[in-house]
């Protein structure tokens, strides 16, 4: 068994920040009734699990783990005989949007191959084996790593869902294009996005929680920040009140409000780092 606790500078917090990370065997029944303070991801090294979510029971067999939100109440357990797990604990204001933008938004179980060709396999023995060779003090490295594993994680994940969102990406691909061009007309809503696609609202709704775990208008503002930020970083001479009219906003107080909520800074600060 080993496991890393990362300390946080006092005062400061960075954008996404890893707690714990580690191995060990399970040989009790784990039961969080008001969940984990942070994201919890789990996964079976070797043997097979049990993980308990809401009403949904699953089993976790090698090559297969699970992201669990905070808060949300779980329980987990071998599912009989020897049980190896990583886990990595983390945070951070800007780990919604993260997750949001690849689509690791539900505790449904993952699946990757289990043998040695999928990265998945070794990436928090490689991050243990990173922190006992050098000491991260302030957690950056550690926050580095865990945005890779994240990223890595959507990447390696097994193909049938790869392919069920390539699928979607295609049928979604004209409304996504005409997004691209009408981002900045803040009168833009669900009809004139269903019309785009000529299919029911609701079959839209479906369509794009499976592909990119949000709905249409929530990726439409994803788009309208990222769009800002671009803005604010390479256009040091637009005020915020002109990003915001340019994105797509109504007013710049509700730009402020929704960019610092999204992105856990406002604008002028976020403008301010790269500087």
């Amino acid at each position: 068994m080993r496991r890393f606790v990362l300390p946080l500078p006092l005062g400061k917090t960075l954008p996404l920040f890893v707690e714990t990370v580690g191995t060990t065997i399970e040989a009790n029944r784990i039961v969080r009734t008001e969940g984990y303070p942070h994201y919890h991801w789990l996964q079976t090294v070797d043997g097979e699990g049990r993980f308990t979510v809401g009403d949904h029971a699953f089993p976790l067999p090698a090559g297969s783990g699970v992201l669990v939100p905070p808060g949300v109440p779980h329980i987990y357990e071998s599912a009989g005989g020897r049980w190896d797990t990583a886990y990595l604990t983390f945070g951070g204001p800007a780990v919604p949007s993260i997750l949001q933008s690849l689509g690791l938004t539900e505790p449904a179980p993952i699946h990757w191959e289990p043998d040695d060709s999928s990265p998945m396999n070794g990436m928090i023995d490689e991050m243990m084996d990173r922190l006992e060779s050098d000491l991260d003090l302030f957690g950056l490295n550690a926050s580095a790593d865990a945005y890779r594993f994240l990223l890595t994680l959507r990447q390696h994940w097994r193909s049938g869902n790869r392919a069920a969102i390539i699928r979607g990406s295609e049928r979604l691909r004209p409304l996504l294009d005409w997004m691209e061009e009408h981002y900045s007309d803040a009168e833009v809503g669900l009809e004139e996005m269903q019309r785009v696609l000529d299919m029911p609202i609701s079959t839209m709704n479906v369509l794009f929680r499976h592909t990119f775990g949000v709905s249409p208008y929530a990726y439409l503002i994803h788009l309208r920040l990222r769009k800002a930020k671009e803005l604010l970083i390479g256009s040091p001479s637009l005020t915020v009140k002109m990003i915001a009219e340019r994105v797509g906003f109504r007013d710049a107080s509700h730009f402020v409000a929704t960019f610092r909520r999204k992105t856990g800074l406002p604008p002028e600060q976020f403008r301010k780092l790269y500087e």
